[in-house]
């Protein structure tokens, strides 16, 4: 058995999220994301094939959504459920601490 803790994040400042695959069965599969400042990029929407539920354990991020050009802010704590299929992308996370989030997707 290996400790780990959902908190912990890398040290240094990376150039890419940091996405952990933590565990997975037939339907479902759970992730841990570090973000430091990250975003998706400009003009681009997620669009995946199953659902996901994300909860931001630690820092700052915003979300937005395509119908209705809705935004969210998250912080620690916060929880959403996205349905397969809804367009939507990170505008910006904390670039003072990293963010870190535990995202569940199923189908």
């Amino acid at each position: 058995m290996i400790k780990k803790n959902l908190l912990d994040g890398d040290r240094h400042k990376s150039q890419e999220e940091i996405l952990e695959a933590l565990f997975e069965g037939k339907t479902f599969r759970v992730e841990r994301i570090v973000s430091d400042g990250h975003q998706t990029p400009p003009g681009h929407w997620e669009d995946q094939p199953e659902h996901e539920w994300v909860i931001l354990l630690k820092g700052r991020a915003r979300l937005q959504f395509e119908e209705g050009n809705q935004e969210i802010d998250m912080f620690g704590g916060d929880y959403v459920n996205i349905p397969a299929h809804v367009k939507h992308r990170v505008l910006w996370t904390d670039r003072c601490q990293k963010t870190v989030w535990l995202a569940i997707h199923y189908s």
